[in-house]
């Protein structure tokens, strides 16, 4: 039997994830906490720890919505995104829908995903099995022990840290659409 969330406590959740999201895009997010959401959503701390655990739950229900748009598009979507292309051009769209991802919500990723919680995450596991799959249908050797390595680029720190160098979304694209034909086979068109 489904429950229904309580009136007020819908408020809360929607009042709790709108102070998270302006204190994760205003500045760090590494550095908001638990007190921090309190106070600018307007919600004791009890209120706000019955639903979430820590800042990094908060966050992960915010990237929720994100995450499940580009799962369903790899799932369900048109190619080279979703089924019917050849490995090494599925694995590129998929590397570029993540940088993408990363442009719009680093943010949040840093909060939900920064160090070993990246791995511990849903949306993470389902990235690898992707990325797994795709290099098994190419006929890459040893793709258990690429799949994280091709990863690896897409956390949230990297990413970061390679805008802040002055690295183009183009100029990642590019690059990892290169280390998808390397891993992957030649991407053809």
């Amino acid at each position: 039997m489904e429950t229904r969330e309580r009136a007020d406590a819908a408020r809360n959740r929607a009042k709790v994830l709108a102070a998270a999201a302006g204190l994760f895009a205003a500045g760090d997010s590494r550095t908001v906490t638990m007190e921090d959401i309190a106070r600018a959503a307007g919600v004791g701390r009890g209120t706000l720890y019955r639903r979430y655990p820590d800042v990094a739950s908060i966050a992960t229900a915010l990237l929720d919505e994100h995450e499940r748009t580009l799962q369903e598009a790899l799932l369900r979507g048109d190619p080279p995104l979703g089924p019917g292309a050849p490995p090494a051009e599925r694995l590129a769209a998929f590397l570029a829908a993540m940088v993408d991802l990363l442009e719009q919500h680093s943010h949040l990723l840093l909060g939900a995903e920064a160090g070993p919680r990246r791995f511990a995450t849903g949306a993470y596991g389902f990235w690898r099995a992707h990325v797994l799959a795709l290099l098994r249908q190419a006929g890459t050797p040893d793709p258990d022990a690429l799949a994280d390595t091709l990863l690896a680029p897409l956390a949230p720190e990297v990413f970061r840290h390679q805008r802040t160098q002055g690295i183009s979304t183009d100029r990642l694209k590019a690059a990892l659409a290169h280390l998808a034909s390397a891993m992957a086979g030649p991407a053809t068109g």
